[in-house]
């Protein structure tokens, strides 16, 4: 069937050259960028010069741009079996033609549409389900994160859900990225950039003993999101865990869960997280205000922290975005050790989870940012 092996309908016969005399469409002076980063979308040179209007529009992988095909009304099957009558142009050149093909970028590949305007509007049928398509359909990682944005935060998860989290697989690979230190027990959820230290922290009711213990993250490859964190594990005990409970406020219980003013979870504003020791958040605070004073005009994160993520990233690039997505951080004075690691999607509210032994004592802690199902 020529080059794309498709064709639309019945079409008139003749081609679509340009007619003596007529007038070709003029090029706009300026185009306007619907979508950042579009790519390359293949489109007949009819459509470009103006002697057809957009008609069909189908999606393959192919390994031409972003795998937009859009052919015009006129088009015919000798046409379109022409190369030289195709052209590779950005996705944006198409949308100043037509804005409408906006509502359709982030359509999957096999996508297969017809283009329509009438009395109601334009608007895109698809060909195999009829669907109507008035609307723009939202990018693949925006659905996941809003479906993502429901799952978080419950009371409750079944056991076989946090197992997933940790056991390898195609998607998901466990690293140890480093030690944290409690020498109190007394434990702390929070954004180390923003809040740890702050009234803003949450420090958890249950204590855990003194002592050191191994972070683990769940690193999901995402095919639409990229590598992310999905959780972060403080890892207490090799005992079995019987069940998970969220992790409650200091001075709160499971049966105050719904209360007003009860709230499980901790906030994320710069997209990092920890776990900490209530002592070690005391200390971080201290050595931050004195490290302000001294440093009136910098960033704690771009003038502090950046080169250390940097140094954790090119120590272990294979499990991490470029910056940095993990990193074990010590106190300069005490040598006390956090760990920080980014959260999931990024900035949100999240909540932990123990995990209990058949007596009740923690195994475990699990801060958990995302669903990697949905991704």
């Amino acid at each position: 069937m020529g080059l794309f092996g498709k064709k639309k309908g019945n079409q008139p016969e003749g081609g679509c050259e340009k007619k003596p005399g007529e007038k070709q469409q003029e090029k706009p002076q300026e185009m306007k960028v619907y979508i950042q980063g579009a790519g390359g979308t293949i489109v007949t040179k009819s459509i470009l010069n103006g002697t057809s209007k957009l008609k069909w529009m189908f999606r393959q992988d192919s390994g031409h741009g972003n795998g937009w095909v859009a052919f015009g009304d006129r088009d015919t099957q000798e046409y379109v079996d022409d190369a030289k009558n195709m052209a590779i142009v950005d996705f944006n050149t198409l949308a100043n033609i037509e804005p409408a093909v906006v509502n359709i970028f982030y359509m999957p590949m096999g996508s297969d549409l017809e283009f329509r305007s009438d009395a109601t509007g334009t608007y895109f049928v698809d060909t195999k389900t009829g669907k109507e398509i008035r609307e723009q359909v939202k990018h693949p990682a925006q659905i996941a994160f809003e479906k993502n944005l429901k799952f978080l935060n419950k009371e409750a998860y079944p056991e076989e859900f946090f197992q997933m989290l940790f056991t390898e697989n195609d998607k998901i690979k466990v690293v140890r990225a480093g030690e944290a230190d409690f020498p109190t027990g007394e434990v702390v959820l929070a954004d180390p950039i923003a809040y740890l230290g702050s009234r803003y922290e949450t420090v958890l009711d249950k204590r855990i003993p003194a002592g050191s213990y191994p972070v683990e993250l769940s690193i999901c490859r995402s095919r639409i999101a990229g590598l992310r964190i999905a959780a972060a594990k403080l890892f207490l005990s090799e005992t079995p865990v019987a069940r998970y409970e969220i992790a409650m406020p200091k001075g709160k219980q499971g049966e105050d869960l719904g209360k007003p003013g009860v709230f499980t979870f901790f906030g994320v504003d710069t997209g990092l997280a920890c776990f900490a020791d209530k002592r070690v958040s005391e200390e971080n605070q201290a050595f931050f205000e004195a490290w302000a004073k001294e440093n009136p005009e910098k960033n704690k994160y771009t003038d502090y922290f950046k080169a250390l993520f940097q140094k954790s990233y090119e120590a272990n690039p294979e499990v991490q975005n470029p910056g940095g997505s993990f990193l074990e951080w010590k106190l300069p004075e005490s040598g006390q050790r956090t760990v920080l690691f980014s959260s999931g999607m990024g900035d949100g509210i999240y909540s932990g989870y123990w995990g209990l032994d058949a007596a009740g004592e923690p195994v475990c802690l699990v801060a958990l940012f995302m669903n990697p199902e949905y991704f």
